[in-house]
């Protein structure tokens, strides 16, 4: 997309603006590149983490160019944190730790090193490099205990914290921090890693300093945020006056059995700005799957800024959005201690698409459905593999699928919208730092939302540990129930769970959200990641497609025929060569265009029954009957179908002819 004509700023001639902009995103681009070149962890190796220059308020200049999404919209909160603890207190050479989640920040995991820049001894500036470290502490390893309540089980706290006085590392209180990990070597290496990539930008400020003169870079500084709030509302202004509502869900609270938790969200247009209201959103929930007023407003920034794919990144952009998030105590505004590791895989995903959903409808042109759930999967214990038994974590997520969207099916295998940078870990490095060996990596067939376009496709991951002691295994993720939806009258994917001993006696569905299962050398761990939902009734997508869908292995024929109403016969397996049965496919979509409405009027008792007996299977209750029941042993969850249904009508069929 062009850009507009935007006014220009009469403080910087157009070519030192230009120059100095790009400049300040390069400046946090080698932030990225130091790190990855220096950092201990798997996790932060896998890009787990982002960098900012902040100005000498705490506003974000710029962030980079491929840093992960969850951290859009909390960078600035955490230097605004240091600067109000430390004030005047601030010394070039300075360096600060915070990951405090209930002064802006994210989880306890992701932990920002902060540097003031200095020039002429005056602040000018902070570089900030926030990576998410691998343990810190609490009653899991890997610190993701989905039973804690309130922080205290999640690990250390870090408000802001001086770990370099004037240029001297403060050992003894980096050594007070890294001793309540379980893996303080590698993550005291990460540390160092950060504090040295916010060297490497305070390196380059100080060169365009050198170059174009304090007062210059200053002005820039202040130039390209006012740039990007005007561009910004310039492209609000081009967009309608009104309100938009809707809701995702996060499975259930444990506080209150099963049912589907709310999370509301309302967008209001007014001429040049955007006003988010949350404030109907379910109370705190009693496990970690909570979220701060931090994380909760990156989800608003980074599902907005989906649709503004061209707008570049800094507090300008944020000057043009209000996000009321309603009283505090909710799932998205817990206060201090309320758990909230889990924000990641629970609100957040949930305001992002409900965000999207809400974009598609005003731009109909980028409309995207549901994508899958962001998923961690943490086993961790003694590595018998090495004399003295130390502490191993394999800490593991999956690609999945993406939405469909308007025009385009979505895309398969990707990173989550949660940090679309995210890499997946090499699984060779997994199996030489862990004692897991990975049984298996494939695409799941018919794990696409079903649709006009239909969602991207997911994968199936399974383990097996080997020589591991004392291990247990947690899981975050979610959707098990709010299974990723469609829109237009597109159908949902299937539901994420992890299974243990699969096709054993001992075979157990654990769920989306575990903890602290214990494991034992010998066993055996598979999880799917969902598909992303399908966009426009899939009775309208082209048999030709289906055909060669199914060709690819990403539906299967009998899927193609109780999703799609494609009847395709055989020509060659071997071959994966098919063909369309048009006279067939005509008859089967006249049915089911008949029948579908019907099927999710049936009592959902009577459909569990049936899928107990082995009759339906996943895909019938999820797609056409809208009944949820527990996976591993089919027992219906009333209240839980009832608000599925509700939203699998207004999503789906209320779209069909």
């Amino acid at each position: 997309m062009s850009q507009p004509t935007i006014e220009r700023d009469e403080r910087l001639d157009p070519v030192t603006f230009e120059v100095l902009k790009n400049a300040f995103t390069t400046s946090v681009d080698l932030m990225a590149e130091q790190i990855l070149r220096t950092c201990h962890s798997f996790v932060i190796y896998a890009r787990d983490f982002s960098s900012a220059l902040c100005d000498r308020d705490g506003n974000t200049i710029m962030q980079g160019s491929q840093d992960i999404a969850v951290h859009v919209g909390t960078l600035h909160y955490k230097a605004q944190a240091v600067i109000a603890q430390f004030g005047e207190d601030i010394h070039e050479g300075d360096v600060f730790l915070i990951n405090d989640p209930y002064l802006g920040g994210t989880h306890f995991n992701d932990v920002s090193v902060i540097r003031p820049i200095f020039t002429g001894g005056e602040i000018i500036a902070y570089s900030q490099s926030n990576g998410h470290w691998a343990d810190m502490g609490g009653t899991v390893p890997g610190s993701f205990d989905v039973n804690a309540k309130e922080h205290f089980g999640e690990g250390i706290r870090i408000p802001p914290t001086r770990v370099f006085d004037r240029g001297r590392y403060l050992r003894d209180v980096a050594r007070m921090i890294l001793s309540n990990t379980r893996a303080p070597d590698s993550t005291e290496g990460d540390l160092q890693a950060q504090a040295e990539a916010t060297r490497v930008c305070e390196r380059e400020i100080h060169r365009l300093v050198g170059k174009y003169g304090k007062d210059i870079v200053l002005t820039a500084f202040e130039a390209v945020q006012d740039y990007v709030e005007r561009l910004t509302r310039h492209r609000i202004t081009q967009l309608p006056n009104g309100t938009w509502e809707t809701e995702d869900h996060i499975d259930f609270d444990p506080n209150e059995g099963e049912g589907l938790v709310p999370i509301k969200i309302k967008l209001t247009i007014h001429d040049d700005h955007l006003h988010y209201d949350l404030s109907g959103s379910h109370p705190a929930v009693g496990t970690f799957l909570n979220s701060c007023f931090g994380a909760s407003t990156s989800g608003v920034m980074a599902g907005t800024k989906t649709f503004f794919p061209d707008i570049p990144l800094n507090s300008g952009f944020y000057r043009a959005i209000e996000v009321d998030l309603g009283e505090l105590g909710t799932v998205v505004n817990a206060p201090w201690p309320v758990a909230v590791t889990g924000y990641c895989s629970g609100p957040y995903e949930k305001i992002m698409n409900g965000i999207f959903e809400l974009w598609s409808r005003i731009m109909p042109e980028r409309a995207m459905a549901a994508s899958f759930n962001l998923e961690y999967l943490l086993v961790g214990g003694r590595d018998a593999r090495v004399a003295d038994n130390p502490y191993f974590m394999w800490y593991d997520w999956m690609v999945g699928g993406w939405g469909a969207r308007n025009g385009k099916d979505g895309s398969n295998c990707s990173s989550p919208v949660f940090g679309v940078g995210l890499a997946v870990q090499p699984l060779e490095g997994q199996e030489r730092l862990a004692p897991v060996v990975t049984t298996g990596h494939h695409i799941v067939t018919d794990s696409a939302g079903p649709g006009r376009f239909r969602g991207g496709v997911g994968v199936e991951k399974g383990g097996r540990l080997t020589q591991a002691r004392s291990a247990v295994m947690s899981y975050c993720c979610d959707r098990a129930r709010a299974v990723t939806w469609g829109i237009d009258g597109g159908l949902p994917s299937i539901p994420h769970g992890a299974w243990l001993n699969p096709g054993t006696s001992d075979e157990r569905f654990l769920g989306a959200v575990f903890s602290n299962v214990p494991v034992k050398e010998g066993d055996v761990f598979t999880r799917p990641s969902a598909g992303g939902g399908g966009l426009g009734d899939p009775l309208e997508r082209e048999p030709r497609a289906v055909c060669e869908d199914v060709a690819d292995g990403y539906v299967s024929l009998e899927r193609a025929r109780r999703d799609y109403g494609v009847v395709l016969r055989v020509v060659d397996a071997d071959m994966d060569e098919y063909e369309v049965d048009q006279a067939a496919t005509h008859a089967e979509r006249e049915r089911i265009g008949a029948e579908r409405r019907g099927w999710l009027e049936e009592e959902p008792e009577g459909v569990a029954a049936r899928y107990r007996s082995g009759e339906l299977d996943v895909h019938d209750l999820v797609r056409q009957y809208g009944v949820i029941v527990e996976w591993g042993d089919g027992t219906l969850l009333p209240r839980t179908t009832a608000k599925f249904r509700e939203m699998l009508a207004r999503r789906a069929a209320r779209h069909w002819h």
